[in-house]
């Protein structure tokens, strides 16, 4: 039974005993850091003319338009993928040109009758087949970070899939002006994480963590980083004790994943540089994250430190975040689909190959090989987007699922944020199962043949009470009335 985790700053990875003891992590849970999650709003598939996007809730979802409120916002105007609407005319009608039927008046030429443009009826709503893609990537992160399963970076690259949702929602909010676009971007990242920060900073300090003499300054500079993490904010080593509550490694599960909410703010940060460089030079701006993690994520180029982390990540995932501006601009619609899907295949099937002459101790695990990552994360992230459907609706069974799929894109920052200290909590209640009268001794040895699987079941429920006791400052900072439980039980009553 393992359970992995970014790798400790010192290196060290350790194990957990079968039974009674405490949960020591693996290296290698996070990319490069840390898996998946998320975030990122809605986004329609492919489309051109995108209408200026009202902010969501978190960098994961945005949930309403301005007047609507509800699960699935409506926008004024033109949607993505459709025809624009003359002046003066109603959804639903065409513009055509004046009655010639008489014929022109003496003395002259009929114009050229103006070609029919008919108009798409509106189809307010997000695209539900993108919510389905973030709810999967929360789910395969939880997995992973639990079993430690390498082939799972394969299976689904969560981290280049979210990424790439939010790179398409950038672009589309990015029709208003940016600096209102980066702030709402802000509102609805940090107050979140700033909520996290309140618990765990503090005991951190009372378990005795203290500023590093040699650093100076700069420590508390880095410090800073749990307010606004332009930098990957700094944790204790080892905290905790032996066989506790809080073992000697929750700092490092607990604060890993804070890589992402850096990487994200990184993105945020330059997209409107990056969109007009893409729209621009659409295929150099998309592939040259790729040149860069060639030369900074293989060893040929070494930038230490706090900058260096952020780079290596930036160039990683770079390419998938600019491949949802393509997605967004209609770019990749714009491509014969077998040319798209040939170039993806060969782009994936270069990935695999650096990653079999590049195998760390975790074996296939993508994370720990930043130039595999980022080539099989790009093209398997091109053929979602290439394929992807435009879902208002989840079609046959898995319309059964759309109230879980609807809460996890409403709280995904809330559940990425905790889901690493759930773990660490929900191994310590199966551990108590030792400790009962009986029960122990009785079911013991089944305890410890099915502890992974006990592991699984008892995070659902605390996922379950973070999200009632924290997700409501996602909705506090989206400026929205806070909700307890937003699986859309509401929208759908409407509907019904």
């Amino acid at each position: 039974m393992t359970y992995p985790n970014q790798p400790r700053q010192d290196g060290h990875d350790g194990t957990r005993p079968p039974q009674g003891g405490t949960w020591m992590p693996e290296s290698g849970a996070l990319p490069g850091r840390g898996s998946a999650y998320p975030e990122q709003d809605g986004t329609y598939a492919g489309r051109t003319g995108a209408p200026p996007a009202q902010d969501g809730p978190s960098p994961v979802r945005e949930d309403a338009a301005a007047g609507r409120g509800g699960l699935y916002p409506a926008y004024a105007g033109t949607l993505p993928g459709q025809d624009p609407v003359y002046a003066g005319t109603l959804p639903g009608q065409t513009r055509t040109a004046p009655d010639t039927a008489a014929g022109p008046a003496a003395g002259t030429t009929a114009p050229p009758a103006a070609p029919e443009a008919p108009v798409s009826p509106a189809r307010p709503g997000r695209d539900r087949y993108l919510d389905l893609l973030r709810a999967v990537a929360l789910v395969r992160v939880v997995f992973f970070h639990l079993f430690g399963w390498a082939w799972l970076t394969v299976l689904f690259p969560s981290m280049g899939v979210m990424f790439a949702l939010a790179g398409s929602l950038m672009a589309r909010s990015l029709a208003r002006p940016a600096g209102g676009v980066i702030r709402g971007r802000l509102r609805r990242l940090l107050p979140p994480m700033w909520a996290f920060s309140l618990l765990v900073v503090p005991v951190m300090f009372a378990l005795s963590w203290k500023p590093v003499r040699e650093e100076g300054l700069w420590w508390f500079v880095k410090i800073g980083c749990y307010l606004f993490p332009i930098g990957s904010p700094p944790y204790p080593e080892e905290s905790g004790s032996t066989g506790g509550w809080l073992e000697l490694t929750w700092a490092d599960q607990a604060v890993g994943p804070l890589w992402y909410i850096r990487a994200y703010l990184w993105f945020v940060l330059a997209s409107p540089l990056l969109l007009r460089a893409f729209r621009r030079l659409p295929w150099v701006t998309l592939l040259a994250p790729i040149g860069l993690t060639a030369v900074i994520g293989t060893g040929l180029v070494t930038v230490d430190g706090m900058l260096g982390d952020g780079l290596v990540d930036f160039a990683v995932f770079g390419s998938c975040w600019i491949l949802g501006f393509a997605h967004n601009d209609g770019l990749l619609k714009e491509i014969p689909r077998y040319l798209a899907v040939s170039s993806a295949a060969i782009v994936m099937g270069f990935g695999l190959w650096w990653a079999s002459g590049h195998l760390t101790e975790e074996g296939w695990n993508l994370d720990e090989i930043p130039l595999a990552q980022a080539t099989w994360s790009l093209g398997f992230c091109a053929i979602l987007l290439i394929y992807a459907p435009s879902w208002q609706r989840l079609p046959g069974k898995l319309a059964g699922w759309d109230g879980l799929i609807t809460l996890a894109n409403n709280r995904a920052v809330t559940i990425y944020l905790w889901h690493n200290l759930l773990l660490m909590a929900a191994a310590q209640l199966v551990d108590e199962l030792w400790t009962i009268p009986w029960f122990g001794d009785a079911f013991g040895s089944y305890i410890e043949k099915s502890y992974d699987a006990l592991v699984l079941i008892a995070i659902w429920p605390l996922i379950g009470l973070a999200i009632l006791a924290f997700g409501w400052v996602e909705d506090t900072a989206a400026k929205r009335r806070p909700r307890l439980w937003p699986n859309g039980a509401d929208r759908r009553g409407k509907r019904a």
